[in-house]
């Protein structure tokens, strides 16, 4: 873990010329990372018993611009830490207990702002060209992220005949599903803390039969990070016991978007074979006036 090897090595150079409150801060958060992540530098002064200026000096003295870049470092270490029996702990001592739909949906809110703000355009184009190229297209996601897998596995089915969502109760299992992958093929593997081991075995085994790989992630530091040619990064900090997929969902939403528009007339084709299909099989309800619209409104 960088973020961590980095902080602990900070804390560690600068201890033996810290002052005693900065070295009693320097324990606490040595040894109690995972609840020093959500307080305050206030709430962290009082804890310690030193003051709120003083944990901004000590932030400024390990080499951070202030105490919510010290916080960011401690998140990237805390996040896959945390079990979820301590996350529902967490969590209720941060929320206002008759505002839970506000502090979730800012929260939500929140994670979409500082993706947008970091993460990298050009990243999500070479995705796209990576998809677009590719033989056949894997998607690999479990748990929780097996929703966003499923999301992109629909459209995707949608645009290209090319697709393999895996399905996998086990390693062995999704080894017999991925084990032809090749160098022409793509790979995109989506997990988030706590960071799937089965995920990061496919994305692996993929990268060591050269196929491309694109992961759908939380953090640069990211373990998925290390066998993936472009990484499309998506806040999604903890809410309780439950990560917000909000802003991942977004990204996922982006690149069907752009592969849709990529692949216009193609889909045209599909969507109109597939609304004859529908309507001869009744799939919907004609009171719903279903459709889909793809227009787009590209000329």
């Amino acid at each position: 873990m960088h973020g961590q090897n980095d902080l602990i090595h900070r804390i560690n150079k600068s201890y033996k010329k810290s002052s005693k409150g900065q070295k009693l801060l320097a324990n606490y958060i040595v040894d109690h990372y995972e609840k020093a992540v959500f307080l305050t530098a206030a709430k962290l002064g009082k804890v310690v018993g030193v003051s709120e200026s003083t944990v901004v000096r000590f932030a400024i003295e390990l080499g951070y611009e202030g105490y919510p870049k010290l916080q960011r470092a401690l998140e990237e270490l805390v996040k896959i830490k945390l079990t979820a029996i301590q996350r529902v702990e967490v969590t209720s001592d941060r929320i206002n207990k008759n505002n839970i739909l506000k502090f979730v949906l800012n929260s939500d809110m929140d994670k979409i702002k500082h993706t947008l703000e970091e993460i990298d355009e050009e990243i999500l184009n070479k995705s796209v060209d990576l998809i677009m190229n590719a033989k056949t297209i894997y998607i690999i996601g479990v748990r929780s992220s097996a929703a966003l897998a499923s999301f992109m596995g629909f459209y995707f089915n949608l645009i290209f005949d090319n697709i393999k969502l895996i399905h996998t109760n086990s390693v062995s299992e999704m080894f017999e599903q991925i084990h032809r992958i090749g160098s022409e093929d793509v790979m995109i593997g989506i997990s988030f803390p706590r960071y799937s081991r089965r995920t990061l075995k496919a994305m692996e085994y993929a990268s060591r039969n050269e196929a491309d790989v694109i992961t759908i992630t939380d953090s640069p530091l990211s373990p998925m990070v290390q066998f993936s040619d472009c990484s499309l990064i998506a806040r999604s900090d903890m809410i309780s016991f439950v990560n917000s997929l909000v802003a991942p969902l977004s990204i996922i939403n982006a690149v069907i978007v752009a592969l849709s528009i990529r692949k216009k007339e193609t889909l045209v084709s599909s969507l109109e074979s597939l609304e004859q299909i529908w309507n001869e099989y009744q799939v919907y309800d004609n009171d719903d006036d279903f459709s889909i619209n793809y227009n787009l409104e590209i000329k």
